[in-house]
């Protein structure tokens, strides 16, 4: 099976030329998903006159940025109160605050440069399905609340009107999330930038970061700033082996749904949902009316490996459409069409960072932990602040020039990440069981 989102953003796209030799430009930027792209579009934007060139191993929104849920959402991957502890109340609200305009921002300029990404702000709804996790709904609205955020709790009623799945105590609903269509946003973004004078050069994997150079096998392109934006793909640079770790996240997909389901599925205004299990499932009412449906689960590869093969896991997608099930019943017998996957990127203290060191020109985002389509806007718009040496509140942000620590040498990396995934799962199993 293939991804849901090729299929209904016209199939395979037809390549870009690849690198033809060796190039000069301002910023060189390796990897066209969105960090790479928002970035060029920023850049631009900032100085219509710098050269700006992206090399892509495969094609634009290849990776994460084409193949997650979704999911535009001022989610960050570190709570509050860590960030807090870390950096300090005000740079922790400031960055929160950030997060949540992000998710206009990407609305905004879809719509002013005709990216239709069947983009919709109705919420992320967090729903309740046990006393347990309505514990944690209430203690997670009472927690934003303490920072000044507004994390909207439903009461039963309210929140099964919404979403009516089964089992809901309750639910959370957070007004800064929009559902949108992944891959027709990094396809948008890719022919915008290009219309800005960006040139991408698509099937050019960049074998080599180096100050001042980006070496792949058709040629090297020179700039004074090269920025690494590769996210869950990191690992396979040179000397980037334990900057991050790819996690796996899979998706499934329905066939379209009547009219009969969703008048008692609900989710109207295509508000995203999840529940507060331990282990992350998300799913959205798509555009045209089917429910697509993803989360964790799957083993990390050992040595930080990625490959195409790893998208499919058949356990852990036949256990997402029978959680799809288990939510919504009307589903049984229903033609599920699609299933896929594919790698994000978590640094070993699960902190996103964008920076730049000005000593070497080398400049980085990422680690969103799978919360990356605002984030990584978010991210290109301070990498061009850093890039064109101005300073805004972006560039005071607390993940600006942010460090993670390097992840364990294998196999403690192997032995520690799954070990760590299967306990998760477990905890859910039992959870499920004292319902």
């Amino acid at each position: 099976m293939t991804s849901l989102w090729r299929d209904t953003a016209g199939g395979a796209a037809a390549p870009r030329p690849r690198l033809p030799g060796d190039l000069d430009a301002d910023v060189a930027i390796v990897g066209a998903g969105y960090t790479g792209l928002w970035t060029a579009y920023y850049l631009r934007r900032a100085d219509p006159s710098l050269r700006v060139a992206i090399v892509e191993a495969e094609q634009a929104g290849f990776g994460a940025s084409g193949r997650n849920g979704g999911w535009c959402s001022g989610l960050l991957p570190v709570s509050l109160p860590k960030l807090e502890q870390r950096h300090g109340r005000g740079a922790a609200v400031a960055f929160q605050a950030a997060m949540n305009a992000a998710v206009d921002e990407v609305g905004r300029v879809a719509a002013a440069e005709g990216v239709a990404c069947d983009f919709a702000k109705g919420g992320a709804l967090g729903l309740a399905r046990s006393a347990r996790q309505w514990q944690q709904a209430r203690a997670e609205a009472a927690e934003a609340a303490a920072y000044g955020f507004g994390l909207e709790l439903l009461g039963p009623a309210e929140a099964r009107a919404r979403c009516g799945a089964t089992d809901v105590h309750g639910a959370t609903w957070n007004p800064h999330c929009a559902a949108l269509h992944p891959l027709k946003l990094a396809r948008g973004l890719a022919r915008t930038v290009e219309r800005q004078g960006v040139s991408i050069y698509e099937r050019t994997p960049a074998l080599e970061l180096a100050p001042g150079a980006v070496r792949t096998a058709y040629g090297t392109v020179r700039a004074p700033v090269v920025v690494r934006a590769t996210e869950g793909y990191t690992p396979g640079l040179p000397g980037a082996r334990r900057a991050v770790v790819p996690i796996y996240s899979l998706m499934v997909a329905t066939a379209p749904l009547p009219d009969s389901f969703w008048d008692g599925a609900g989710l109207a205004d295509r508000a995203t949902f999840t529940d507060l299990r331990r282990l992350v499932v998300y799913g959205q009412r798509t555009a045209d009316g089917r429910l697509a449906f993803g989360g964790r689960g799957a083993p990390y590869h050992f040595g930080s490996a990625v490959r195409p093969s790893y998208d499919l896991e058949p356990r852990v997608h036949q256990a997402l459409r029978r959680t799809l099930r288990e939510l919504f019943p009307a589903l049984d017998g229903t033609e599920f069409t699609h299933a896929w996957g594919g790698p994000l990127g978590i640094a070993r203290d699960w902190h996103p960072s964008v920076g730049l060191d000005r000593a070497t020109g080398l400049a980085w985002a990422g680690g969103y932990v799978g919360d990356g389509v605002a984030a990584a806007n978010l991210a290109g718009r301070t990498l061009a602040d850093l890039v064109t040496g101005h300073e805004t509140e972006r560039t005071a942000l607390p993940w600006v020039n942010h460090r993670s620590p390097a992840w364990e040498p294998e196999p403690l990396r192997w032995l520690g990440i799954n070990a760590g995934l299967r306990a998760v799962v477990a905890l859910d199993a039992v959870a499920r069981l004292r319902r």
